[in-house]
């Protein structure tokens, strides 16, 4: 699936993709023009015949008897993990969705009245709900650190903020959900180890697409799905934990049998890995899934994904930006492969129809999945388009140019 050889021009060398094989490995591109891998991308077959297969063997021999025949199995899902977040497997703990680790990390902090969560005006929609609900009960203060002119957190503002307010907890979403922007996860991560500051990355949208390293982002959780550009089963996703929050006994409000012992009527133990973060129920098949397309991600290699993802990205918005009507709304120094844009005579749900109707799938952003980023842009919704590596170069510009003719046809 990989190809080592240097690309044709100037510059560094470049990863190159047999994306011919890749693919002929994912059957949905036999139906539509994928660009809404920012919200599931498609699963390639490998994945689909393990999530398949487990289920037929649980049917054939019944639920915890398959799992036990597959532990093996299992038990890779976290080195494969691991393996793309540069940790231990007992620093993963499998969720069964983003938000569901991104809460279970949160119920572990023990916030008091006043403390201080400082994150960014950038931070994903869920993440901003949880923190409002947790200065509704109880009586945490919200700070966001300010954004530079160009886009993006002011990591020096924010770094002051630190040092002023010393927040129980810094969080950071690495790509937004709402627009291409990519957040100097590791610039903030530094501040925080340096006035050790417990650090929460949100990176839902990351995983899959760039390279990620928890050592070089220096936080002590970080979250992520696994249906999104890691081409997973919806359902899944995990949560990292640092060393030194598990040594400092941080665990789950509701922790289970799976996550403690039970080693005397009153008292319980946690257990010493971020399993204490699971629950004693697992989905396997898409645990199994999960795994495969990790290996799967790995194997096409993740640094020449992160050149070729982004790449697309850039040459939809190079087509787009010049179509009268549309405005593009990616702001900052480095952007993701998700392309936001406005455009003019249309009402949302209509030109997402008309989007669906050419065979292209998009989603929709609206105003209350980024109160602070739509309102600083004056806009009450926008089209996302989110390719991935599997994607051409030829779809890229047959959306633009789908783009570009339903513009001329704006209706309300």
């Amino acid at each position: 699936m990989r190809d080592n050889s240097s690309a044709s021009g100037s510059g560094p060398e470049a990863l190159q993709l047999d994306v011919a094989a890749l693919r002929a490995d994912t059957p949905g591109c036999r139906q539509v023009v994928h660009f809404n891998n920012a919200g599931c991308g498609l699963l390639a077959a490998p994945v689909r015949d393990v999530i398949v297969g487990h289920l037929n063997l649980e049917a054939r021999m019944g639920g915890y008897e398959a799992s036990a025949a597959r532990a093996a199995e299992v038990r890779a899902f976290y080195a494969e993990i691991a393996a793309l977040v540069n940790t231990k497997p007992g620093n993963i703990a499998f969720a069964g969705s983003a938000t569901h680790a991104y809460s279970n990390a949160l119920s572990s902090i023990p916030f008091e009245t006043d403390d201080v969560i400082l994150t960014t005006r950038d931070d994903f929609v869920s993440n901003q709900i949880a923190f409002l609900s947790l200065r509704k009960r109880f009586g945490v203060r919200i700070v966001h650190a300010p954004n530079t002119p160009e886009g993006g957190v002011d990591v020096e503002a924010m770094a002051a903020l630190m040092r002023t307010h010393r927040p129980r907890l810094v969080s950071a979403t690495h790509v937004p959900t709402n627009s291409g922007l990519v957040s100097p996860v590791a610039e903030i991560g530094r501040h925080c180890r340096e006035l050790d500051l417990l650090y929460l990355v949100d990176a839902c949208q990351s995983v899959g697409q760039f390279v990620i390293d928890v050592e070089a982002i220096g936080c002590d959780f970080l979250t992520a799905t696994c249906r999104k550009f890691l081409r997973g089963p919806r359902g899944s996703g995990f949560l990292y934990v640092s060393d030194r929050v598990l040594r400092a006994g941080f665990e789950p409000l509701f922790i289970d049998m799976h996550g403690a012992r039970w080693t005397e009527p009153g008292r319980y133990e946690p257990v010493r890995t971020a399993a204490r973060f699971e629950e004693w129920e697992f989905p396997y098949a898409t645990v199994l899934g999960s795994a495969a397309a990790t290996r799967y991600a790995r194997e096409v290699g993740i640094e020449a994904i992160e050149q070729r993802t982004p790449a697309l990205a850039a040459r939809l918005r190079d087509r787009l930006a010049p179509v009268p009507g549309v405005r593009v709304l990616d702001r900052g120094p480095r952007l993701a492969a998700l392309v936001t844009f406005g455009i003019a005579g249309w009402e949302p749900q209509p030109f997402k129809a008309a989007m669906d109707a050419r065979g292209i799938n998009s989603a929709l952003s609206v105003r209350e999945f980024a109160q602070f980023d739509f309102g600083d842009k004056g806009i009450d919704w926008c089209l996302r388009l989110s390719p991935h590596y599997y994607n051409t170069e030829e779809e890229v510009d047959h959306v633009a140019d789908a783009v570009a003719d339903l513009a001329g046809r704006g209706r309300r």
